[in-house]
């Protein structure tokens, strides 16, 4: 590992040192070497679609709340699809569907009405997480490829269900973290593969939020009432309670129906995470944290700090990954996802990557000259001359470059359905299915184990199975 790695990085810092600019575009150069800063811009191309009416992937949503309606707007997008069905346990929001997509669109409060149509070729599943792996594993029963929306479960054990069942049935599965299929993600990748921060040492996530909207207290309309709202079903195989709007239209709050943090937002940097480093994941997690600020009733908290353990593989060096919520940050809020390697680190996200190369001190300073004497600083300064730790070429390799997506990029939620309905399509293998979403699924959620039974716990990434 360490050999090939060594040579990815003699050769990074070869492309950098004769003025390469790793893509083959002119860079925008605000300062001149030895410190630099540039932009690069990425490119992304489709393949030309064009479809008969016949041809047409007919898309069905399952769950038409905030994430269903974002999910099918951005898959209504691609060529060669069409919404011919929607359901939801909220009738309001069925009528938000014929607003949306049109009247004459099939709506219906039970999603196996969805299933038995033979029209319809593959749904999106954006329901509470507690029925994600029921109605996913039905619907590829029932012969529909299935767009399951982030954390794909819930419980652990949930995970080996849903990819037991794809394996099956053969119908193709997505899990849905929308960046996973980005511009960001695959420039990410191909820069740590060769080899521009060094070995990795650590991740630093964090996710912070400032308002009441950003900490799950959604609107409830003011039709909400036990006829409008199909409660029972919505509670499933949670405990029966009763009627509450609350419960039901901020079910994020709650560790019955969803997943805190963890499943809402970790689950995507572990995606990234895990794509960049073609890695399976953690083997430790302790979280700490707590409920400072939004108790509204929830029993999720809406503070979270977790930290896990990478061990050496094939394709990374050991490491530490720190993940931060803050649902109450008084300075406004903001996120950030970095990696941290020896020779630099990468700011990822959907539209942009930037790589930083910064130097590192190997001559001593006079912070420690000062404990010796004028005579002794000279002969070691000359000794730490004379073994060259700070080469030229290594000089010219430093500074800050930024990969940026164009205007008119379609963004990675597009690039994820795009990948999606190609898979559907026979033409391409979809770029998160079970297994991996199982082993980013089940990395976040070791977050919650943790938290609940304040303690560390294990994780075995290849079985994917709590140790």
């Amino acid at each position: 590992m360490k050999k090939n790695k060594n040579s990815n990085r003699r050769s990074f810092v070869k492309k950098l040192a004769l003025g390469s600019t790793l893509m083959g575009a002119a860079p925008y150069v605000f300062s001149a070497s030895p410190s630099y800063q540039q932009r690069l811009f990425l490119e992304r191309t489709y393949e030309p679609l064009s479809f008969t009416p016949n041809d047409h992937i007919n898309l069905a949503l399952i769950g038409t709340g905030i994430q269903g309606i974002y999910d099918t707007t951005s898959a209504l997008k691609v060529p060669g699809v069409k919404l011919v069905a929607a359901c939801d346990l909220y009738t309001g929001r069925l009528d938000r569907a014929k607003e949306l997509w049109g009247k004459d669109i099939f709506v219906t409060r039970d999603y196996r009405k969805v299933l038995e149509r033979k029209d319809i070729d593959a749904v999106i599943v954006a329901t509470p997480d507690h029925w994600h792996k029921r109605i996913t594993i039905d619907a590829m029963k029932a012969g529909k490829a299935v767009y399951c929306e982030k954390p794909m479960i819930q419980r652990f054990e949930e995970g080996h269900e849903i990819i037991a069942a794809q394996k099956k049935t053969g119908m193709v599965c997505q899990i849905g973290s929308q960046g996973m299929s980005s511009l960001g993600n695959e420039k990410a990748k191909q820069l740590y593969e060769e080899g521009a921060i060094g070995e990795l040492v650590m991740l630093d996530m964090y996710n912070d939020r400032y308002s009441s909207e950003g900490a799950w207290q959604y609107a409830i309309p003011p039709d909400a009432d036990p006829k409008t709202v199909d409660f029972d079903t919505f509670l499933g195989k949670a405990p029966k309670v009763p009627y509450d709007p609350v419960r039901f239209f901020r079910w994020r709050n709650y560790k019955d129906y969803g997943t805190g943090v963890a499943g809402d937002l970790f689950v995507h940097a572990f995606s990234t995470l895990n794509y960049i480093l073609s890695s399976n994941g953690p083997t430790r997690a302790l979280t700490t944290g707590g409920l400072r600020y939004w108790k509204d009733g929830r029993d999720v908290p809406d503070v979270s700090l977790s930290f896990y353990d990478y061990p050496e593989t094939k394709t990374h060096a050991a490491f530490n990954a720190s993940f931060r919520v803050n649902f109450i940050a008084g300075y406004g809020g903001g996120g950030g996802f970095r990696l941290i390697g020896t020779e630099g680190e990468l700011h990822v996200g959907s539209n942009s990557v930037k790589l930083v190369r910064s130097k590192i001190g190997n001559a001593p300073s006079g912070y420690s000259l000062i404990a010796f004497t004028e005579e002794n600083q000279k002969k070691i300064k000359a000794e730490y001359a004379a073994k060259n730790v700070e080469d030229r070429a290594s000089s010219l390799s430093l500074g800050e470059t930024t990969f940026e997506a164009p205007g008119d990029y379609k963004g990675g939620h597009y690039d994820h359905f795009y990948n999606f309905f190609q898979g559907v399509r026979g033409k391409k293998t979809v770029i998160q299915d079970p297994t991996f979403g199982l082993r980013a699924g089940g990395a976040a959620l070791l977050a919650n184990e943790s938290y609940y039974q304040n303690k560390p716990v294990q994780w075995d990434p290849k079985a994917m199975k709590l140790v």
